[in-house]
């Protein structure tokens, strides 16, 4: 029998769903929502060449909320040294090849310092202002003081563009089908995921930011932006301030 995964473990995971955030569908699902079956469905996309293009080759890298391994199994084919953290041990069993560690981001402190730090998946949106805070204090004391961090944030239009849709893998579609306000700044978004054998559904709660107001949130943790690396400026590279 093959060895049963073992992650290291930070402080103690949620044991249910985080406030304002749901999910549906077969399968385990994650306290933020996340359907673990249907995200190991999702097709790799361009990231890991644009992460890759702006980075040094070779480079450790914190990966912070990996899922169940869709970016970091690219990146360690790359040649990146990968640390992969979760909150949940459903997505990180699907993770092979890289370090685990078994912890929510924001009480992450694995006293180590990192040439790349790396949170995608829009999380840089979370709708807790203590929560956002607590997810980029973590990219800056992980961060080496010549190193990076790389930030995916949502289009300037995600949430007013609704409903939307758009093929997903094979045969499945994604919708997103609401954006709510449900309190000051923060909407709650609903998303559709469908393919022909089952359906899931997430919800979860987003801070919308102008591009000013997510530089001033990196400001407040000690980062400031060094280039947006995409058209649409969604992934962005930014730096540690010196102390």
């Amino acid at each position: 029998m093959a060895d049963e995964p073992h992650h290291e473990l930070q402080g103690e995971s949620p044991t249910h769903h985080r406030e304002g955030y749901r999910g549906t569908g077969p399968g385990p699902i994650t306290p933020d929502g996340c359907a673990v079956d249907m995200y190991a469905r999702l097709p790799v996309n361009d990231e890991p060449e644009v992460i890759a293009g702006a980075v040094p080759p070779g480079a450790s890298l914190l990966e912070l909320g990996c899922g169940v391994g869709r970016m970091t199994h690219p990146l360690l084919e790359l040649g990146f040294r990968v640390t992969a953290v979760d909150e949940s041990a459903e997505m990180l069993e699907r993770v092979r090849g890289a370090r685990t560690v078994l912890s929510p981001i924001e009480r992450l402190d694995l006293g180590e310092r990192f040439d790349v730090v790396l949170m995608a998946s829009f999380l840089v949106h979370a709708g807790s202002p203590e929560v956002r805070r607590g997810l980029l204090d973590a990219c800056r004391r992980h961060v080496a003081a010549d190193g990076c961090v790389l930030l995916q944030r949502e289009g300037e239009d995600w949430q007013t563009n609704v409903p939307r849709e758009r093929p997903l893998g094979k045969g499945g579609l994604v919708r997103v089908a609401s954006a709510t306000p449900v309190a000051e700044g923060v909407n709650q978004v609903h998303v559709e995921y469908e393919f022909p054998d089952a359906r899931w559904t997430q919800t979860f709660l987003s801070h919308p930011m102008s591009r000013a107001e997510f530089e001033q949130a990196l400001a407040e943790a000690g980062l400031v932006v060094d280039e947006y690396l995409t058209e649409d400026r969604i992934w962005v590279r930014a730096r540690p301030v010196a102390a």
